[in-house]
């Protein structure tokens, strides 16, 4: 008995002993002359590739051998076939999941995106079996897909691709949170010189990375790309099935590294505004700068890490103390950066002008140029106490909340004589000069900070409660009316939404 097997026209033993020649290919089972005699060729049942050679022997009937042989045959090849098919899927499936635990492995040891994705690409291309593949990781700011690992090709190579682009593949797999795959004919295999990125093949695999965060719906974060299928231009239903979970998995690790660089992120701008704030702070002067002139206490509370509010004062000579307290049209680092240059000026001219009106004239030309660029202005009161002559003389450039509190009656508003600067010009700025009682008289600046601040119920804190808090303690030291009056603005307002800077100076 011999096994034969088809192999284009003709007959091949596949099992048995080889006769040394071939034969045609039948149509049908039957008869059939070879060199050696009159034998049987039948089809095995379920396998047409096959064909069983029975003898025939004299007083049998020749469709009897073949009838007994041919359906265990069938049989033991398709069980062969079974076990080969069984064991070759075993191995890949082995294979996969070798592949998917290892890539967690990398995603557990590491948050750098950048360098577990080059190794994930690495090990499912190996797989997959292709030349090229690439991690594209969604940037939500520019609105682009950028690679950020690959096999075949550098990074670089590929531009970052807008999200509707419709020439794209992987922008459309993108947006429509699918699988798209293309498999070409047989014959459509391109020469590695047909493209000018130096495909191979015409098939490719995208395959979209998504993540749901717990309770959330479930979002596009990137794409997975793979061209140049190693051993025939297809990529199978198992390697997009092996793919998909793959980018299950890189999901949560893109999402993973976004929030630990967010971390970092916000843990860094956290200490730069420390730092800022503290910087700040330092820029203000102590009180002891005027210890035997003058008693004041100052607080500068910024609604952010650093503020727009300022104070400053200085000794001139003679007993004459300069106060200054101002706002800056805003809070946060814009204003931070023009209180820090308002703060440098004001040292400087101060010390060099006669009149407060002089002071705030040099200062508007100086920073002129800053305050158009940033479109701000800011309001401020200067002062200049002389105990000698009794006298406060002031320029008060748009700044509403600065008050002479006697020992006994009611505030004196010290009214504006100037728009802010910023808004001003040097000929609209001037002065004022009133009465001042030493050792009685107390100057109270404040900015709007302080005085607007609202509580739960929506009331302000208000001008006149503050006053009134002032008021009751005008007689104790400056320490103590400005403790009492933040205290009460404290409770008030526990959560206010500008920055609140308080001085309080007796000479």
């Amino acid at each position: 008995m011999r096994l034969w097997r088809v192999d284009g026209r003709e007959l091949r033993v596949a099992a048995g002993p080889d006769p040394g020649w071939t034969l045609s290919s039948p149509t049908d089972g039957g008869l059939v002359a070879t060199p050696e005699g009159t034998v049987r060729l039948d089809q095995l049942p379920g396998l047409t590739e096959y064909w069983i050679e029975t003898p025939v022997r004299d007083g049998e009937s020749p469709s009897g051998a073949a009838d007994r042989c041919r359906t265990i045959v069938a049989a033991l090849i398709d069980g062969e076939r079974q076990r080969v098919f069984l064991a070759e899927e075993l191995a890949s499936r082995y294979e996969e999941i070798d592949l998917l635990y290892a890539i967690s492995e990398i995603l557990g040891r590491t948050t750098r995106l950048e360098e577990a994705a080059q190794t994930i690409v690495r090990e499912v291309s190996t797989v997959v079996g292709a030349r090229r593949a690439s991690i594209m990781v969604f940037d939500e700011a520019a609105g682009l897909l950028r690679t950020v690992a690959a096999r075949g090709f550098t990074p670089d190579a590929v531009a970052p691709i807008r999200v509707q682009d419709e020439a794209s593949v992987a922008a459309r797999v993108f947006r429509e949170r699918r699988v798209l795959a293309h498999d070409p004919d047989a014959g459509e295999v391109r020469g590695e010189g047909d493209d000018p990125r130096g495909y191979r093949g015409r098939a490719y695999l995208s395959v979209p990375i998504c993540y749901a965060a717990p309770g959330g719906s479930v979002r596009c974060v990137g794409v997975v790309n793979l061209t140049d299928r190693i051993g025939g231009d297809r990529f199978t239903l198992s390697d997009r099935k092996l793919v998909s979970a793959v980018a299950n998995q890189i999901g949560a690790a893109v999402e993973n590294a976004r929030l630990v660089q967010r971390d970092l992120k916000q843990q860094r701008l956290r200490r730069e505004l420390e730092l800022a704030h503290d910087l700040q702070l330092k820029l203000l002067p102590h009180p002891s700068v005027l210890q035997g002139d003058a008693a004041v206490a100052a607080r500068c509370a910024a609604a952010e890490s650093v503020g727009g509010d300022f104070y400053t004062f200085t000794r001139l000579g003679r007993g004459r103390v300069g106060v200054m307290l101002g706002d800056v049209s805003s809070h946060g680092f814009a204003a931070a950066l023009v209180m820090a240059l308002v703060m440098a000026a004001a040292g400087i001219h101060a010390a060099a002008s006669v009149t407060p009106d002089e002071t705030l004239a040099a200062l508007l030309e100086s920073l002129s140029t800053e305050l158009s660029t940033t479109e701000m202005y800011f309001t401020v009161f200067y002062g200049v106490l002389d105990p000698l002559a009794g006298r406060l003389t002031y320029s008060n450039a748009g700044h509403p909340y600065a008050f002479r509190v006697p020992r006994s009656g009611e505030p004196e508003r010290l009214e504006a004589t100037a728009p802010p600067i910023g808004l001003a010009t040097p000929e609209t700025i001037s002065r004022r000069q009133i009465p001042w009682a030493t050792d009685s008289d107390l100057l109270c600046l404040c900015t709007d900070g302080l005085v607007d601040a609202r509580n739960e119920a929506g009331e302000r804190f208000g001008e006149q409660r503050l006053l009134d808090l002032v008021g009751e303690r005008r007689t104790e030291p400056v320490e103590v009316i400005l403790q009492h009056v933040f205290e009460a603005a404290d409770a008030f307002s526990p959560h206010p939404s500008d920055d609140r800077t308080l001085l309080i100076l007796r000479l």
